[in-house]
Formats: C-alpha cells, sequence, structure tokens
C-alpha cells in the first residue's frame, strides 16, 4: 500500500466516521484511498466549512473531527476553522496536501510552509515526510488532539509522499484511553476546608464539565453543598436553567444578575473553567475573591485569578468526594437571583410587536423544541441573546462559539450536528451578517438530505459592532447591508424558505420549520433597539441581594 492509504487506513483505527473537505490535485491519491474506506466523505463548498463541522463533531462527540484540504489556498481557507476548535477546545485533526518534497525549498506554485503556517492555532503539527511514520503521525494527532485541553492538530501530506509505497508492517498504532488521573487527596482535603470557611460560594462552570461528561456530579455537588451555579457561554446546559440554584450565564459584557452573584460571593468555585471564554478581570475586577479552581488542567497563570486551592484531576471524582466531605450551607443568599432570571426569560414571551423582540423568538423556539434538540449558534448580537435568554437543561445542546467566537460557524455548524445526531432535530440560529458568510454549505446540506433549521435575525447591520459602537461613542458608522431574498436564496438551493411578518405567526412557522424532511431558512426580523435597551437596563441594575 501507499502513504495515502496507509493513512486512511489509520483513520479507520481511529474510529473517523466523517472526512470534510474538497478534493486537489496534491489529495488525489488520498481520495482514492477514502474511496475504498468505511469513512464518509463530506464534501463541502469552501474548506472554512469543512473545518467548522469537524470542529462542531469533535464538541459533540468529543474525538476529533477530520477535515481535509489541498495545498496553497485551500489549505489557508482551513485556518478560521481549525483556530476556532483551538481556541473552543474541540478535538480536530486537520489534514493538508502539499507540493512535491523535490520543490519545497524553492519558489513554487500555490507552495506554502504550512507547518509554520499552522503552528499558532496548533497544539501539535507536523510534515509526513516518509509513509512509513504514517501510524505514528496520525496516532499522535488524534491523541494530542483529545488531551486536555483539547484542539486542533495538523498533518501536512507532500504528493510525492502520499503516492510513495510503505512497507506491509507500517499498520496502525493501538488505540489507548486517555488518561483520567485521581485528584490528589491532599489537594481535596484543602479544597474542603475552602468550602466549609464559605457562606456565599458560586460555582462557575465552564465547558470543561462537558468535555470530561460531569455534568451529573457538578448537579449533585452544587444541590448536596447548597452553592448556585453561573455557567460560560459554552456551558450552557451543564446545570438546568430551572433549578432554583441556576442564575445561568456568566460572560454578558455587561452588569447583570450574575455579576450580582459574583459580588456578594464569597468564595469562587471555578469547575472546568476556561479563560478564553469569560476572563477573569471580568467577574473578578478587584482581585479579591478567593478561588477554588477545579479542573483537569492546572490553572492559566493570571493575575485576577490566584487561586488560593487548585484540585487538578479527574473532574467526576473530585466534585463527588466534595459533595459528601462538606457540610451544605443553608444561609448561602446568592439563589436568590433566580428568581430576578426566571421573571427575565419570561417577560416577553406574549410580546407582539414586530420586528421581534429577540428575545421573544428565543422564548418561542424553546417552546417547539425537546431539551435534548440541538441549536448551534452563530457569532453576532444574536449569540449575546442565546447565550443570556436560550434555556437549556442538557449539555451539548446549545453550541456557542466563545473561545475564538467565529462568524459562520452556525450553517456548517449545523449540518454536522445533524449529521451526528440524526435522531435530534436541529436550528442555526445566525443573524443576517453571518448567516451569509458559509451559505454555500446550504447546497451541501440539501445534497446530503440533512434537515435543520437556518433561523435568521435580520436587522440589515452588523448589530454586535453598532452595539458596542453606540456605548463607546454614541453613534455607529460602517455597520449596515443590504440583504438577499432570503425565501429565494432558500429556494434556488432547493431548500425551504418563509418569512416571518406578523406575531402570530412566530410560534407555527417554527413548529413547521423544525418538522420538515429538508433544510428550512426562515427569515425573522429583529428589532435591533432591544440590544441598547439590555445595555441601558442593565447599567440600571440594583442588585436585589
Amino acid at each position: 500500500m501507499n502513504s495515502a492509504e496507509c493513512l486512511v487506513t489509520c483513520l479507520e483505527n481511529e474510529n473517523t466516521r466523517f472526512v470534510f473537505g474538497l478534493p486537489g490535485e496534491e489529495t488525489l491519491a488520498v481520495y482514492e484511498a477514502l474511496r475504498e474506506s468505511s469513512i464518509r466523505v463530506v464534501t463541502c463548498r469552501h474548506e472554512q466549512g469543512a473545518a467548522f463541522m469537524a470542529d462542531v463533531y469533535g464538541r459533540l462527540t468529543g474525538d476529533p473531527g477530520v477535515c481535509l484540504s489541498t495545498l496553497g489556498p485551500g489549505a489557508t481557507n482551513l485556518i478560521t476553522g481549525v483556530a476556532d476548535a483551538d481556541l473552543d477546545r474541540a478535538p480536530l485533526v486537520a489534514i493538508t496536501g502539499q507540493a512535491s518534497l523535490d520543490r519545497t525549498h524553492k519558489e513554487s506554485h500555490q507552495y506554502l510552509d504550512l507547518v509554520s503556517l499552522f503552528q499558532p492555532i496548533t497544539k501539535w503539527n507536523a510534515q509526513i515526510k516518509r509513509g512509513e511514520v504514517v501510524p505514528e503521525m496520525v496516532r499522535h494527532a488524534f491523541r494530542e488532539a483529545s488531551l486536555e485541553k483539547p484542539g486542533a492538530t495538523h498533518l501536512d501530506l507532500p504528493e510525492d509522499v502520499a503516492d510513495s509505497p510503505v512497507r506491509a508492517d507500517a499498520t496502525p498504532l493501538p488505540s489507548q484511553p486517555l488518561p483520567k488521573p485521581e485528584p490528589p487527596m491532599p489537594e481535596l482535603e484543602q479544597a474542603a476546608d475552602f468550602l466549609s470557611r464559605s457562606r456565599n460560594a458560586l460555582i462557575l462552570a465552564g465547558n470543561g464539565v462537558i468535555r470530561a461528561g460531569a455534568s451529573n456530579a457538578l448537579r449533585y455537588f452544587a444541590r448536596s453543598l447548597n452553592i448556585p451555579v453561573a455557567h460560560t457561554f459554552m456551558a450552557k446546559g451543564v446545570f438546568p436553567y430551572n433549578d432554583p440554584l441556576a442564575i445561568m450565564t456568566a460572560g454578558i459584557q455587561a452588569r447583570d444578575y450574575v455579576a450580582c452573584g459574583f459580588e456578594a460571593a464569597d468564595a469562587i468555585v471555578c469547575v472546568g473553567y476556561d479563560a478564553t471564554e469569560y476572563a477573569p478581570k471580568s467577574w473578578n475586577p478587584n482581585r479579591e475573591k478567593p478561588i477554588l479552581h477545579i479542573a483537569q488542567t492546572p490553572a492559566e497563570l493570571d493575575s485576577h485569578y490566584t487561586t488560593e486551592v487548585e484540585v487538578v484531576g479527574d473532574l467526576e471524582s473530585a466534585l463527588n468526594y466534595l459533595a459528601e466531605a462538606v457540610a451544605p450551607r443553608a444561609d448561602n443568599i446568592i439563589p436568590q437571583l433566580h428568581d430576578p432570571v426566571m421573571r427575565e426569560l419570561r417577560a416577553y414571551n406574549e410580546d407582539t410587536s414586530v420586528p421581534f423582540k429577540p428575545q421573544r423568538v428565543l422564548w418561542d423556539l424553546h417552546r417547539v423544541l425537546d431539551p435534548r434538540d440541538i441549536v448551534v449558534s452563530d457569532v453576532g448580537a444574536h449569540k449575546v441573546w442565546v447565550a443570556r435568554m436560550f434555556p437549556s437543561s442538557v449539555p451539548n445542546t446549545c453550541l456557542i462559539s466563545n473561545g475564538f467566537a467565529s462568524m459562520g460557524i452556525a450553517l456548517p455548524g449545523a449540518i454536522a450536528a445533524k449529521l451526528t445526531r440524526p435522531e435530534r432535530r436541529v436550528v442555526a440560529v445566525a443573524g443576517d451578517g453571518g448567516a451569509l458568510m458559509n451559505i454555500q454549505e446550504m447546497e451541501t446540506a440539501v445534497r446530503l438530505g440533512t434537515p435543520f433549521v437556518l433561523l435568521v435575525f435580520t436587522d440589515g447591520q452588523y448589530g454586535l459592532i453598532e452595539w458596542k459602537q453606540q456605548r463607546r461613542y454614541g453613534h455607529s458608522t460602517e455597520v449596515g447591508f443590504g440583504n438577499p431574498d432570503w425565501v429565494r436564496l432558500a429556494e434556488s438551493f432547493g431548500a425551504y424558505g418563509a418569512r416571518v411578518q406578523a406575531s402570530e405567526e412566530l410560534r407555527p412557522a417554527l413548529e413547521w420549520a423544525v418538522n420538515q424532511d429538508r433544510p428550512v431558512v426562515l427569515e425573522v426580523p429583529v428589532d435591533a433597539r432591544e440590544n441598547l435597551k439590555l445595555t441601558e437596563h442593565l447599567g440600571d441594575l440594583v442588585c436585589p441581594i
């Protein structure tokens, strides 16, 4: 067999279900090997879409998603999605074709040093120069992508190496389970003492809890000790929104009910927390909060994140131990914030104004979906509303990119979500800015037969930037744009298209859209004025505790 066939055999050994990519001249041998394999090749319309699909597959499964491109512009098109996976801590393996080795020492058509190019956005990357090392390098790429903190890796395969024969003994290396070290007992005892001394502790749960499969342990820990829970954007669903201890999402760039909780807390318990999601300076501005760090990796150094105790190891073991070792506190005042949060969630569920308030749209969407259905949010003003207002009770059912936070992820991400979890209904929520950034993948969705809803919030502007400009300067600059006819655009791809124009149409339209047998583009005009109203409201907020 040749190196390309060896590579594909190794991918099969890693239980790779899909390869997302575009074919190219330098990857002909790889595609020929894939043709005879058990792996489903998902041919995309842009490499960025392919990388986003691999990114979301990695988040949903915990196994590395694989994306494939040719050299030069194909490889550079992967970069945004690969960087997103790396900073969102999603396991991903990117494979690029490359020029033959006999022309990489000189100026050559489409040749770039891809190992150098991918170095800042990957945990590990290398060029395959000999076919015999393919098994070792593939195993290393998958293992490194999966180890905490997970992220992206990259393999560069020159065209002549792909075609070169390899020895018969170049067989895949066995895939070993990842280590789950037990947390050290001395640190657990220090953590128990830390918790015993606090009276108004607050848990800040991050996406690391979901990656560790420790959501149930977190719930047991919080309820046993009567400690309220806030979560980051990417940890939505880790704790049920309607639990009396839930105070919902941290990370809104304005003073919120959750900020009141941080202010009132005498200790912060960070569980699976990642500073790329929500900077410690935002919730510990005066560097005065005692911090307990519980995670699978040591704390990242930050002057606003100086930990008093660190428990590093298996999250489930650590949380279960502490739930049994520490007595609950009956007088924690922070749970008083739960009721105001719930009132705000439901405040606009009967609002009839058009353009629609984002709160109303998201509440109706919540009502038509099952708890295990999946929402993939794009990036923009609507992301803040999804993070703050969309109720979630099951991990990995509300996917938000908030490490790299790239626009354009929702549509290709929804395709990957439907391929990965075909039994669930999937909705991609996007603004009219981000929705067009990878709209070409609607053809991919129709061709694959993956039904989902692209719910487009339209306001004719880059709303998040307009929001920030208004807050800082009192006016906005160069944020407006025109839009296509979304219904006709959808239909041109072979999808369904619909536009909601009246209040009484909203919920029936959502119910219709999520139950179709092909992709649906549903346009909903939203009132951008609600963005500034939220900021003004939060600026005047008086903490109720």
